[in-house]
Formats: C-alpha cells, sequence, structure tokens
C-alpha cells in the first residue's frame, strides 16, 4: 500500500472534503466554501484546500510565478508558490490586505474554476466551526497511540538521556514509530527550547535540549483531543540517537516520507 501511494506523488491529485471551509482574514471570511477539495500538487506531501473561485469574497490579482523547485519531496517547508504543475498564481486582496502569491489556479480540466489556497498565508482556517492549523489534514494520514511495557533505552554518543519501562509508542502514516516517554525517565538534564511547532494532528509542540544537541526532544503540553495520550510525555528524533527496545536496535528512518523529509532538513 505504502509503494503505491508512493507511486502517485508526481501526479496531481484532489479529493471533495465534504466540510464546509472558511479561510479568516481580520475576522472575517474571505473563503467560504461547501464545495471545497483538498489537492496535493506532484510531489507535494501535504494536501492544500482548493474552492470554487466564486467561493472567495477577496479579490485574485495576477501574480509572477514564484521560483521552480526541483526538490524530490515537497514538504511543508517548501514555499506555497514553489509550484509543481502547470497554472496561473493570484495574489489575495482583500480590504488593505494583500496576500502575495496565496492562490493558484491550475491548468488542469478537472479543476477548471477552481483556486488552491495558500493555508499559511490565511490569519486562521476553519472547517466546519473547528480551528485548523499549519495545513489541512490528510483523509489518507492516520495517528494512532498504544501504551506499552517495552523497555526502551534512548542514548547519544554513550549518554543515557532517557529509559522507561511505560513508553507510549505513536504509529504515524509513513513515518518512524516515535517513542513517548514520562518526563520522569528523561535521565539527562534538559533544559527548555524557544522553538515550537505546530502539527495539524497532535498540536503545538515544545523542545527540550540537552547538553549534547540543541533541540533534541519534543512533547505536547496540551495535544489535540484525538491523541490525548501523548499530553506531556517527550520523544526524541530517532535519526538522531541510538534507541534501543527491549534490548534491540531500533531502526527508525525507514519509512520512505520519513526518510524523505530529515533528508531536506539535513538530519543524518
Amino acid at each position: 500500500m505504502r509503494d503505491l501511494m508512493m507511486g502517485h506523488m508526481a501526479e496531481l491529485r484532489h479529493d471533495p472534503t465534504g466540510k464546509r471551509v472558511r479561510g479568516m482574514l481580520g475576522g472575517q471570511p474571505a473563503v467560504d466554501s461547501r464545495r471545497a477539495l483538498l489537492v496535493w500538487e506532484p510531489r507535494r506531501i501535504v494536501p492544500a484546500y482548493a474552492v470554487p473561485q466564486d467561493d472567495i469574497a477577496a479579490e485574485l490579482v495576477p501574480a509572477d510565478p514564484g521560483p521552480a523547485s526541483d526538490k524530490p519531496v515537497l514538504h511543508p517547508g517548501i514555499p506555497f508558490a514553489a509550484h509543481s504543475t502547470a497554472g496561473q498564481p493570484y495574489s489575495v486582496r482583500l480590504g488593505d490586505r494583500t496576500l502575495a502569491g496565496a492562490a493558484f489556479a491550475p491548468a488542469d480540466a478537472d479543476l477548471a474554476g477552481y483556486v488552491i489556497l495558500d493555508a499559511g498565508a490565511f490569519d486562521e482556517w476553519l472547517e466546519e466551526d473547528e480551528p485548523v492549523r499549519s495545513h489541512p489534514r490528510d483523509p489518507y494520514h492516520r495517528v494512532d497511540t498504544r501504551a506499552s511495557g517495552r523497555h526502551v533505552r534512548i542514548e547519544r554518543d554513550g549518554v543515557l538521556l532517557a529509559e522507561s519501562t511505560r513508553p507510549v509508542l505513536l504509529f504515524e502514516t509513513n513515518l518512524p514509530t516515535r517513542y513517548y516517554l514520562p518526563r520522569e525517565d528523561v535521565r539527562a538534564e534538559a533544559r527548555p527550547s524557544a522553538k515550537r511547532t505546530f502539527c495539524p494532528y497532535k498540536g503545538q509542540a515544545s523542545y527540550l535540549s540537552f547538553e549534547v544537541s540543541d533541540d533534541l526532544a519534543w512533547y505536547y503540553p496540551e495535544p489535540l483531543p484525538d491523541i490525548v495520550a501523548i499530553a506531556g510525555l517527550v520523544s526524541f528524533y530517532n535519526e538522531l540517537v541510538e534507541i534501543t527496545v527491549d534490548g534491540e536496535p531500533e531502526g527508525g528512518s525507514s519509512a520512505p516520507l520519513g526518510r524523505a523529509l530529515l533528508d531536506e532538513f539535513g538530519i543524518r
């Protein structure tokens, strides 16, 4: 199944959401649609909203094309303006606000009349009446957690960072298994980091730094309702530490999208 999904990444893909979608600017809906689609441009790993042009209250102003990207995988860090299919980019103008290059009309017959929108350019997005942050959720992306009694030991350069027999294992589509451990089971001294990231499936993450490396671990103080089992638990980058599970080395970077993302971010 994974190979089948990866085999279609080079194509322009779309799927109806069935949800009312609103994009807010200054407290007003610049976008309000009950006909929204999720669209994946070729090589994009996360979807964007696309709506009929009639459902956009803002003015669309033709814009110059952005720089092309030759990256094999367009992860969320690649700008929206780096399109991988033919089409016309637009800026979105509402009152005194102009979102440069925040819309794109693909030159695809199946998407005629639709405009893809840059989720990160708007103040807020709502699906029905609930906020969605970072990017739309992929309906084919799943996150599961399981409490476990496995013995998990985490080291870096011979330094013991954490050890636990009460982890929560998090399984996420196309990413390596993550091991979330109680804070009390972190053995090395950790210091808070200013880094924050947001996952649309899990919520806002805070980070921890250690003497051996900065921003090496993260935790979700208040995860989203679907994933409350990891609240306050600490997880480390499998790719930057040595993890043993029940005495066996953990091979955590084999998932193809996970490996591609880590390569893009310079993690080896």
